[in-house]
């Protein structure tokens, strides 16, 4: 039967895509570079690459890559924020065929000695920011070369200022110690007198090993292949090609991190496809200075999180600003609150549609009509895409009933890099990943999350799962028991609060947030936490977040989180 959805499908879109089954993301490079050669393609800090110089930089990145013995399916982390040497250390690993493993540069030390292990990088590129991370774990794990580069000074851009708003967001370098490091200005200047031998690719070769949060606290490499990139990247642009006078250049903000797999896939890799510039925003936590710098340009494409366009609303001269151009504002990776959709569209004059995606999906599996705001929705499916909703019996269930939402087509994972159990328990015996969201469909094929199937947190886009942060805190002395939920927060959409029941009486949720502090990344750092006699149970010992999470929605928050506190405390 005909799927509801596609009787709905804006003008224009198709219902099915052609994928070619030959191409791979690096023959799509070398078609775009010839085409697109002399438009700008990245743009930060107030310099810019042209698609021709994105050639030249990633060839010589990857013929010294090869000099060093990276070869086909080698695997080569890359830990940074937004600067002009992630596209090109991206288009140099899979030009040669190496394998991708995004790194989040706020990880702490355990959290980057395990993904490093369990990918089997080889090498690694870190900003020096982060490199006393690096610093603390390189011995214990496979890496073998480390190369250093500085932000605020960008292949060769001599004399180019420092964002020194970035302090609260980064460390200040400090001295490290890195045995055969090198910096990566000296790797390009090697490379540009080698030659580059690019792999043949095709699309069942792995592109990306993309790490997302387990149920049981252990973080999964999902792999994305050539192909499912390809798929994803040829489905988003049948959805988003009504939309966009292709003829013209299109220029895009990038605030999101480009290691996260929505901004990776649509504000790097479909930017490339469609001959775009993307303005790497470096710092999106400074609004003030991120207006100053997109107001440079007449932006024709945005993309963020909720957290991101309200803050961006509240600010003045950002509301000033020429939206004339502007076609499409896209959230993603959390829910878009309805507030902040309508202020946006007065502001903007502009919809602002939501996409629904995840690591395992290549990310976009639906997204909302970009015409119209449709907030609390999160949209239909995109081409080539099949959508079912299942019952707790594995039973598809019809238009308005909740069930489990699982996705089927091109653009989903093959599996978890070493992985095989994880990988059957995710998909169904006819191929449809289970996601874990709980959804409803209505009449006119249009979908909405409504709960959460696993206990996941969200928090400004980023998984959380509990058991990390539970296995992190049982580790302290003064704790007995302790389970973790989210909860809802103006600014995150989610904030993780630890509910805990102490071993030492003398424990304070200060000393136990200061404690976490230490080995975990600051998105996954518990904002609250209550103290009980005892945490509630199921008759065979299993702690019901569920019901800690209705009993924390009766509750009232402090006023003051014991995170601010603690921030306090430590000032003075």
């Amino acid at each position: 039967m005909k799927p509801i959805w596609l009787e709905h499908y804006p003008e224009g879109v198709p219902v099915t895509v052609e994928i070619d089954p030959s191409l791979s993301i690096t023959k799509l490079f070398d078609r775009c570079i010839e085409q697109y050669a002399d438009r700008p393609a990245y743009s930060c800090m107030g310099h810019t690459i042209t698609y021709r110089r994105l050639n030249e930089l990633s060839a010589a990145f990857g013929a010294w890559l090869q000099s060093e013995g990276i070869t086909k399916n080698s695997r080569v982390a890359l830990m940074m924020p937004n600067i002009l040497q992630y596209p090109v250390c991206l288009f140099g690993l899979l030009r040669i065929g190496a394998i991708v493993v995004n790194v989040n540069p706020l990880y702490k030390a355990r959290e980057l000695q395990y993904q490093l292990n369990d990918s089997g990088a080889e090498m690694i590129v870190v900003a020096e920011n982060f490199a006393h991370t690096l610093e603390t774990v390189l011995e214990k794990t496979q890496v073998r070369r480390v190369i250093l580069t500085t932000i605020g000074e960008e292949m060769g851009f001599k004399g180019l200022f420092i964002d020194f708003a970035l302090r609260h967001l980064m460390k200040k370098v400090e001295s490290f110690s890195l045995p055969n490091a090198v910096h990566f200005t000296d790797v390009l200047n090697r490379g540009r007198r080698m030659k580059m031998e690019p792999a043949e690719t095709n699309t069942a070769d792995i592109a990306f090993l993309q790490y997302t949060g387990g149920t049981t606290g252990v973080s999964k490499g999902a792999i994305l292949t050539h192909g499912n990139i390809v798929a994803n990247l040829t489905q988003v642009l049948a959805w988003v090609k009504p939309f966009l006078n292709l003829d013209e250049r299109q220029i895009m903000i990038t605030p999101l991190p480009l290691y996260h797999v929505f901004s990776m896939v649509a504000n790097c890799l479909l930017m490339m496809v469609i001959g775009a510039e993307s303005v790497l925003i470096t710092n999106p936590r400074n609004i003030p200075k991120m207006v100053r710098e997109i107001s440079r340009y007449k932006f024709s494409i945005i993309t963020g999180v909720n957290m991101l366009f309200n803050a961006l609303l509240n600010n003045s001269d950002f509301r000033k600003l020429d939206f004339s151009k502007l076609r499409i504002s896209l959230g993603g990776a959390m829910a878009l609150n309805p507030a902040t959709a309508q202020r946006w569209q007065e502001v903007t004059g502009k919809p602002l549609s939501e996409g629904y995606g995840l690591s395992e999906t290549s990310p976009a599996a639906i997204i909302t009509r970009l015409d119209t705001n449709s907030v609390g929705s999160i949209g239909m499916p995109l081409p080539s895409t099949e959508i079912m909703l299942l019952d707790e019996n594995g039973k598809d269930v019809g238009a308005g009933e909740v069930g489990e939402l699982c996705i089927r087509g091109p653009q989903v994972t093959q599996g978890y890099w070493k992985r095989p159990d994880e990988t059957e328990r995710a998909k169904t015996a006819n191929g449809f990943f289970l996601t874990g969201d709980m959804a409803v469909m209505d009449e006119r094929g249009q979908f909405s999350i409504v709960d959460r199937k696993k206990d996941m947190i969200l928090v400004s886009g980023f998984n959380v799962y509990p058991n990390e942060i539970e296995a992190v805190a049982m580790t302290h002395p003064g704790v007995l028991e302790c389970a973790a939920i989210g909860v809802p927060d103006e600014r995150a959409g989610e904030v993780v609060k630890l509910f805990v029941v102490k071993r030492s009486p003398t424990l304070t949720a200060e000393e136990l947030i200061k404690f976490c502090r230490a080995n975990l990344a600051g998105y996954k750092l518990p904002r609250q936490v209550e103290f009980r006699e005892e945490l509630p149970k199921n008759t065979i010992g299993k702690v019901l977040r569920r019901e800690l999470r209705e009993t924390a929605q009766e509750s009232t928050p402090p006023p003051a989180s014991t995170e601010r506190a603690w921030r306090r405390k430590k000032a003075s």
